[in-house]
């Protein structure tokens, strides 16, 4: 067993032996360079030779079992590795998408053998894209009167239905999707299924959104063939798995992505725009309080999550996440509303007289208005919190 995954090293010399595997490894023509190696600027080829050797090292999926490709590490060991490897300005190339942060950990808890062997590893090798097909035009937040149906034909499932804001699905090489086996029961009539997207019927078209952007997508099943193997859990027993993964996605990743509006402290930008008065201090005086309490909360916030996994350990999230979620999603909003405020400038949407910085700021504050409406809208999350955390009862 290497030593980085003996229960018995410390953190001071696990930490020095990622400090070492960093140095040898990590390209540092990389450092600090995130966006412009995943997008079409300079980098690509030694963001492929750092992809490559974080993933045979299992560290793009760190506390994942070695078996199936991931690093076998502690959760204590994956912080370090991840506070490593931002101080020499690196990021996990292998990505947050559904496949790492949702169907991952559900298949890891729910997941026959056979669907383990199939699926973890190139999750953790980055190879596979995922989408969710859950939401429906008329399965919203009610979500468990999804109407998508998947007919028992012996040797396989025959899909017909409609999603409805499957992000992704254009690029998506596989599906987790909620089905309906049995139509005579709401909750208890769901089945989990894994749809390669690649099969005869599956047929996706992208929503044009405001913005020129298509994230989202409707995908259309007609008489798609889908074998029983690809069934996670029980028949009609979905909905327990479905949930499961529904609290996967909403437990914020320490790996997730900066923002547009992390990527420079919110007090420097507000600074050079509204300047400081003569103690130093941001010059707008109800601003300033409005800010302070702001990140007051923002670190409350974090210190929370990191305490929620913690006692979480190897159980995995809980209906925490729903608390989480609601919180993450108003701190999100905030900061962008402090921001453009503090730009002063209008909605700018595209055009020369705004810098790159101040357009992807107003477009983040824009989208970010999204974050109280998907993963289960803050309404459903506090009935989440109502019945299940304070235990209140259903009104009458």
């Amino acid at each position: 067993m290497p030593a980085s995954l003996s229960p018995a090293i410390s953190l001071e010399a696990f930490r020095a032996e990622v400090q070492a595997w960093l140095a040898a490894n990590f390209p540092k023509a990389l450092a600090g360079k995130q966006a412009q190696a995943e997008g079409d600027g300079e980098g690509r080829e030694d963001l492929a030779k750092w992809k490559q050797a974080l993933c045979v090292k299992g560290w793009g999926t760190p506390t994942w079992p070695c078996a199936y490709g991931g690093g076998g590490l502690t959760p204590a060991q994956a912080r370090v590795l991840r506070e490593e490897i931002r101080r020499v300005g690196g990021w996990n190339p292998i990505g947050w998408g559904m496949g790492v942060r949702m169907l991952g950990p559900t298949l890891l808890e729910y997941g026959t053998e056979a669907q383990k062997q199939q699926h973890i590893p190139p999750i953790t090798r980055g190879e596979t894209r995922w989408c969710q097909g859950y939401s429906e035009p008329n399965a919203g937040s009610d979500l468990a009167s999804l109407q998508t149906r998947a007919e028992d034909k012996g040797d396989h499932f025959l899909v017909n239905g409609q999603k409805l804001w499957t992000s992704g699905a254009q690029y998506a090489d596989w599906c987790f999707c909620l089905v309906r086996t049995d139509p005579t029961r709401k909750h208890d009539g769901i089945s989990f299924l894994l749809i390669d997207m690649r099969s005869p019927g599956v047929e996706v078209k992208p929503i044009q959104l405001i913005s020129g952007r298509s994230p989202f997508c409707e995908t259309f099943f007609t008489d798609v063939e889908v074998p029983k193997a690809n069934l996670v859990g029980p028949l009609d027993g979905g909905w327990t798995v479905g949930k499961r993964l529904l609290q996967y996605e909403r437990q914020r990743n320490e790996d997730a992505p900066a923002r547009a509006t992390e990527q420079r402290a919110i007090e420097t930008v507000a600074a050079e725009r509204l300047g400081r008065d003569a103690e130093g201090r941001l010059a707008d005086a109800d601003y300033r309080s409005r800010l302070t309490r702001h990140l007051m909360d923002r670190k409350a916030f974090n210190l929370t999550l990191q305490r929620s996994i913690v006692e979480a350990g190897a159980n995995g999230p809980t209906a925490a996440t729903s608390i989480l979620k609601n919180v993450s999603s108003l701190l999100v909003q905030e900061r962008s509303e402090l921001l453009v405020e503090a730009l002063g400038l209008g909605v700018g949407w595209e055009g020369e007289a705004f810098a790159p910085e101040e357009l992807a700021y107003v477009r983040e504050w824009l989208s970010g208005k999204a974050n109280t409406i998907f993963a289960g809208s803050y309404e459903i999350q506090n009935n989440i919190i109502a019945k299940r955390i304070l235990g209140l009862p259903d009104p009458k």
